[in-house]
């Protein structure tokens, strides 16, 4: 998915202080802001990554959770193409259908359940649209960062179809990474885990995790508890590394879902501007010249019916770091 913001915020992101020890335990909750895609019938979108409370969680770098969206009132999803740098892209639906092509030649049908998982390294550019099928769109859109030696990694494109775990009255899906006894098979620069939870009304869950990640729940219905913490949805509970278990409750009479991030610190400073990821100002003003000049660096998307999407103006001065504040 394209950030299609018409004044996107230039972020410089690093991992910030460390934390105290009561704040290791802590569960903090950051709460999205609304974000729309463009024009009056468009879909709008609900992100978590990144804000002033923290930018990363692991490698991943930006989450964006949008639905349920009635796509008879709302026209659905309809991004034309767009530019990636330095970054994978994680499609993840629950409900819905959305057609996915790229420069590399992909042409895929995003399904819930299905991870679709594309790398943009040095360059990369793709159309999203939710098809005639689709009469409700619910997900989310992710981003991982890409470590400095393989920030211009060549283009790629994975699909994988995780068979369900169940334990203790929740359905898991792992999609990246490693949970209980289920490994994902696809390949990432850095370790990470994402995972779908459905959880049944009063379920209460116990999950052994890698202490040394940083774990970020990102609920989509219901209440869950995450460690005590009361979540509602469209909120993110964050857990800084140090933690070995994870106890989520479904507090609500329905079934809940939410999905399960997790890496360990990313250690690198990024900018992170539009759809583009690199490590200073003048990488986002080359990545930037180059899509509007239509550079091979990106290639383009054959088969979508309309024009690229356009890049925005830079702002009139150079895009600064932005650091997490400290934990009290």
């Amino acid at each position: 998915m394209s950030n299609v913001e018409r004044d996107p915020v230039s972020t410089s992101c690093t991992r910030g202080p460390e934390a105290t020890e009561p704040a290791l335990h802590r569960v903090e909750i950051l709460t999205p802001r609304d974000v729309p895609l463009g024009g009056p019938r468009s879909m709008s979108v609900r992100r978590t990554l990144p804000q002033r409370a923290r930018s990363f969680v692991g490698a991943w770098c930006f989450a964006d959770h949008y639905g349920p969206d009635d796509v008879a009132r709302r026209g659905g999803m309809d991004l034309p193409p767009h530019p990636h740098t330095g970054l994978q892209t994680v499609t993840w639906l629950f409900d819905g259908e959305v057609e996915h092509r790229d420069s590399l030649g992909s042409h895929a049908y995003v399904r819930p359940g299905e991870l679709n998982l594309m790398t943009g390294g040095r360059g990369i550019c793709h159309s999203e649209v939710s098809t005639a099928r689709t009469t409700v769109l619910r997900g989310v859109q992710l981003w991982v960062a890409l470590p400095n030696e393989h920030r211009e990694a060549e283009r790629d494109f994975q699909r994988y179809v995780p068979s369900p775990t169940h334990k203790d009255g929740a359905e898991i899906r792992v999609f990246l990474g490693s949970l209980l006894q289920a490994v994902s098979p696809v390949h990432t620069f850095t370790p990470l885990l994402g995972a779908e939870l459905i959880l049944e009304p009063g379920a209460s869950l116990t999950l052994g995790v890698d202490a040394t990640f940083e774990h970020g729940l990102l609920v989509d219905e219901g209440d869950i508890e995450l460690n005590g913490t009361a979540l509602s949805p469209a909120q993110l509970g964050f857990l800084r590394p140090g933690t070995g278990s994870l106890t989520l409750r479904n507090t609500s009479p329905a079934r809940a879902r939410a999905v399960l991030l997790g890496g360990p610190p990313f250690e690198e400073e990024i900018v992170m501007w539009w759809n583009f990821i690199g490590r200073s100002h003048d990488d986002i003003v080359r990545a930037r010249r180059d899509w509007e000049e239509q550079s091979e660096r990106f290639g383009a998307v054959e088969g979508y019916a309309g024009e690229r999407l356009p890049a925005p103006e830079l702002p009139n001065a150079t895009l600064a770091p932005r650091r997490n504040p400290p934990s009290s």
